[in-house]
């Protein structure tokens, strides 16, 4: 086929019939290495959903606050990670982690 002699017409229809058919190209392989996937599993005694379950994050704990902001009580931090900027500026300013807790 020589593109060359294809009105623009015929050049938009053969674009959106590429389109098209990388779209279902993509799809068909991702089921067939989705297949491949679950029969491997199978051989090996388990189902992919009993092993795409050991790769999901867990849920983290929530961590009561352990400090409040002096001036704003709804500024609070839990001792944990980075300190936040009113925690830096009373330390700054004399104050302990000690005159912070709640």
């Amino acid at each position: 086929m020589d593109i060359d002699d294809l009105s623009l017409t015929e050049l938009k229809a053969l674009r959106a019939k590429v389109d098209r058919a990388i779209v279902t190209f993509e799809e068909r392989k991702k089921k067939e290495a989705l297949a491949e996937i679950e029969e491997t599993a199978r051989k090996m005694g388990y189902t992919l959903a009993e092993l795409t379950a050991l790769t999901e994050k867990k849920p983290r704990k929530t961590v009561a606050p352990k400090y409040a902001n002096p001036d704003n009580a709804d500024e609070t931090w839990t001792g944990r990670g980075r300190k936040p900027k009113w925690v830096e500026a009373a330390l700054a300013a004399g104050k302990t982690l000690e005159d912070l807790t709640i």
